[in-house]
């Protein structure tokens, strides 16, 4: 073979390239995020519109119809779906799988700005956002303060918390939950009010016309020119009830002349509690992209460094992690890569009783798990449930190839042959049957990653790693196995039958195996010599299977 034939002559170049490999994929590791489940886009999108005060049949009557028939007209929609609640309307979209999530996005967003015209003037603007399971917070935060109100913790946790959060690499967006934010509340004497002959519309209309900063242009003196602003908004909170609302003959009415002005909090639309307390709730968002551990890292290493240098009272702890079950789970995949790995290095020993074509063949296991981080990194993956899963499904499959090279190697290496003769033999020999093999067990798991539907989307990542490191394998069998075994000589071979300790007793138990192989031979001349019955056999061992499939349950 030109690949065996290569490597045994030129050795070193079969080892630049196993170590290149070995360096890509490291490197590609490195770069790989942590996520418990593959990355996939969900092809669906909701639209919340707010319209306070609105009952649900106006929302769903001005609102939710009108939006309804914009995105219906979108290409590639499935099915449209809305909830009109008081003051919210929530328009779900799903799209075929097809369809690419921000293009239809994009797309939603001009048809509702197409609309906007015959939408109420009161609303919000409409929020569109994606279905995406990582974009929930990955951690959560609690701020209590003793002997601090509401509206003193929020503050505190605005500028100073928040703030820090938000700087960590990987956050993209701190929630607070239960925040009391200063607001400065104006309090309406209706009497004096009517004694005045003014409307609650006259008083806000006053607000808005006077709490203004806003540019009137610019005043060219000289040679220079200054820009003019007119600064309506007072500075304290006792400057509001000087402001001129309205004119009664002539006089000015300030706002003190029927309302009370107090520096006060908003209405609370949230709270947070911990152990019974109220306290300030801080959630993490991570950027879209970034590695779930080492965000979750990060934000740990920010509170404590914020512990240190918060007022005395205050607390800050961690409430909730979002990559422990991450952790956890990646722990124990990894934990069972690594027990299939020794287990496979020690079956293959007991089989082969010597430790240097068990260390031959068991270099293709590091080499081919090592190398899939390459294909991971080059298409996008992550390190997840699914792909480590796929490592550790094909760790049984990865060191077949290379122990049937090194078996008919090492049958010739008994017959006498000399190690470069027996390598370039014993490879070439059987190189069809293990290159057939190869492409069969990746033929099964390429289909796999292209599964139609959801289901599809997640076992992608699973197909693809399986078959490259497969891949992998067979190209390492072919070029570092006949290489070593043609420069690393064996003792182990000469002295067969002759050996002490361990080794005789291994020996012993592949000689009763050999006698358990003969039993296999005679199983093999009764089914040639009754190939009717086998025939027959087979046949309604399939008739059953199909019979057995056709009862089982099945869920849509």
């Amino acid at each position: 073979m030109i690949l065996s034939d290569l490597s045994i002559k030129r050795p070193v170049l079969a080892a630049v390239v196993m170590l290149a490999l070995v360096t890509l994929g490291l490197f590609s590791y490195r770069r790989l995020s942590v996520e418990m489940f593959p990355s996939v886009e969900i092809p669906v999108i909701s639209i919340v519109t707010k319209f306070p005060g609105a009952s649900p049949e106006s929302i769903e009557r001005e609102v939710s119809k009108k939006i309804e028939e914009a995105v219906n007209q979108i290409a590639g929609v499935k099915h449209v779906m809305s909830y009109s609640r008081e003051s919210v309307s929530t328009v779900v979209v799903e799209f075929r799988l097809e369809e690419k999530i921000n293009e239809v996005s994009q797309e939603a967003r001009a048809k509702i700005g197409a609309i906007r015209g015959n939408l109420p003037a009161a609303i919000e603007e409409p929020i569109i956002q994606k279905l995406d399971f990582n974009a929930l917070p990955v951690a959560s935060l609690a701020v209590k303060g003793k002997g601090m109100s509401a509206k003193e913790l929020t503050t505190l946790v605005e500028k100073r918390i928040k703030r820090r959060l938000e700087n960590v690499s990987g956050v993209g967006k701190v929630d607070m939950v239960g925040s009391a934010r200063r607001e400065v509340t104006v309090t309406i004497d209706p009497a004096r009010l009517n004694a005045l002959g003014l409307g609650i519309d006259t008083v806000v209309s006053g607000l808005q016309s006077e709490n203004v900063n806003t540019p009137l242009g610019r005043l060219t003196h000289g040679g220079n020119e200054y820009p003019i602003r007119i600064s309506g908004k007072p500075d304290r909170v006792e400057g509001f009830g000087n402001m001129v609302i309205a004119r009664r003959e002539g006089r000015g009415i300030a706002l003190s002349e029927v309302a009370q002005v107090s520096d006060g909090a908003e209405e609370q639309r949230s709270l947070a509690l911990i152990n019974g307390e109220q306290a300030v709730a801080l959630d993490i968002l991570k950027q879209s992209g970034a590695n779930m551990v080492q965000v979750v890292d990060g934000v740990k290493k920010s509170v404590g460094k914020l512990k240190k240098q918060l007022p005395p009272g205050v607390e800050l702890t961690v409430v909730r992690d979002a990559s422990i079950p991450t952790r956890e789970s990646l722990a124990d995949v990894k934990e069972t890569m690594l027990i299939g790995g020794l287990l496979t290095i020690i079956i293959v020993f007991c089989f082969i009783n010597s430790w240097r074509s068990t260390v031959i063949t068991g270099l293709t296991l590091p080499i081919s798990v090592i190398s899939s981080f390459i294909i991971m990194n080059a298409m996008g993956m992550t390190l997840n449930v699914m792909t480590l899963m796929a490592l550790s499904l094909a760790i049984g499959l990865l060191i077949d190839d290379a122990i049937v090279v090194r078996e008919n190697i090492v049958r010739h290496l008994e017959h006498g042959e000399d190690h470069m003769t027996a390598s370039r033999t014993g490879t070439s020999e059987i190189g069809l049957a293990v290159f057939a093999t190869s492409m069969s067990i990746i033929a099964v798991f390429v289909p796999v990653a292209f599964m139609r539907g959801i289901v599809g989307r997640f076992f992608f990542q699973f197909g693809m790693t399986v078959a490259f490191a497969v891949l992998v394998s067979l190209f390492v069998s072919f070029t570092l196995d006949p290489m070593l075994s043609s420069r690393w000589h064996d003792p182990a071979i000469a002295l067969k039958g002759r050996r002490k300790g361990v080794a005789r007793l291994l020996d012993r138990f592949n000689e009763r195996f050999e006698t358990w192989a003969d039993s296999y031979k005679k199983a093999i001349s009764w089914a040639l010599s009754h190939r009717k019955s086998v025939l027959g056999l087979a046949f309604a061992s399939f008739v059953g299977g199909i019979v057995v499939f056709s009862t089982l349950e099945s869920s849509g």
